[in-house]
């Protein structure tokens, strides 16, 4: 078995390098029955790792008609602000960009495993790709992948068939020496962790067996969403115009600006509103006024695919404020109001 670790810049080291040194273990105790090697969504090519920028050399892009195990690492940094380096803009990037398309195509070939330790899963997440896949990420990313669509569970190791995530940087032993028992065996498995000196943690969750009494689901990370709907507002400050219009607003987000118009009206004292973006026509979750304030979540797919909570004031004409999902960096939102809408009888 081929397996290919997909690098990108500001990968985490150990992400990478353990599995890495546990694939190859495990080859030279089955015969080479289980090969390794780094690979690139943009090809042959020196990646730098993050924060250091230690380089790793690719061989080539990814071949699925070699490979039947993908792995894709997290990303290494500073985890709080908002700058280009930062673990979740790095992260958000890498799910724009192309290697999303190739866990795609290897989640949709048979024979084909695709594995993720650490943030590796939030960049499949964010892609929209583990829409009702159980998985796991680092414990500060779980929000963020259950506002992305999946099902997150306080695991280890999280095996759902032909997509196996890892938790926090170091899972990613864990993950590696789950897949060599899978793939080759107990016994040379066995071999690996004791050469390596090391007994892997916790057990390996999967969709098997019987149900816990009482529970009948797994250990999720339980938050529910609040139903669409209109919710009274607050009292409105006196001279206030109101929080009714059409708002014309940026957000800038740490992949890049997004145009959104925001169509609230309020009727019998309540409120409700939509998003649109380009075709997109998307319904305010939960929106509630309260003054001159507004809070809302919105399911969105640009720039990436997840749930993101809105606070945002206005001041006149003018609506400024942030949207956030989880540890993602915050993205602040400026927008004016086109015109006055028409209140509802």
């Amino acid at each position: 078995m081929l397996v290919q670790i997909i690098l990108f810049d500001g990968f985490d080291l150990l992400d990478a390098i353990a599995p890495y040194e546990v694939f190859t273990a495990a080859g030279m105790n089955s015969g080479n029955g289980m090969t390794v090697e780094f690979v690139s969504a943009d090809g042959a090519r020196a990646v730098p790792s993050g924060p250091g920028g230690l380089p790793i050399p690719a061989v080539g892009r990814p071949d699925l008609d070699r490979a039947g195990l993908i792995l894709i690492p997290g990303a290494a940094g500073p985890t709080e602000g908002d700058g280009p380096n930062t673990v979740p803009a790095m992260l958000a990037r890498e799910a724009g960009g192309e290697l999303p398309r190739i866990a795609a195509a290897a989640l949709s070939r048979p024979g084909v495993t695709v594995a993720t330790v650490c943030g590796g899963s939030l960049i499949l997440a964010m892609a929209g790709l583990l829409k009702g896949r159980r998985a796991v990420t680092h414990h500060m990313g779980l929000a963020v992948l259950e506002e992305a669509g999946a099902m997150p569970i306080k695991a280890r190791v999280v095996d759902d068939g032909n997509l196996v995530t890892g938790g926090g940087v170091t899972s990613g032993l864990d993950v590696a020496l789950h897949l060599i028992e899978r793939f080759q065996g107990p016994r040379i498995a066995h071999a690996v962790e004791t050469l390596f000196e090391y007994e892997r943690r916790g057990t390996v969750w999967s969709n098997r067996g019987a149900a816990p009494v009482g529970t009948g689901r797994p250990p999720a990370v339980d938050r529910q969403v609040p139903d669409a709907g209109v919710i009274p507002p607050g009292p409105s400050e006196p001279g206030e115009p109101g929080v009714a219009g059409r708002w014309d607003v940026t957000i800038a987000t740490p992949v890049g600006r997004q145009a959104v118009t925001y169509d609230i009206s309020v009727a019998n004292g309540a409120v409700a509103g939509t998003a649109t973006q380009g075709a997109e026509l998307t319904p305010l979750i939960g929106l509630t006024a309260s003054g001159n304030r507004l809070t809302w979540s919105q399911h969105v797919t640009k720039p990436m695919k997840l749930t993101l909570r809105f606070d945002v004031s206005i001041d006149g004409d003018a609506m400024t404020g942030t949207a956030k999902a989880g540890v993602l960096p915050s993205s602040k939102l400026a927008g004016v109001r086109r015109h006055a809408a028409v209140a509802l009888a």
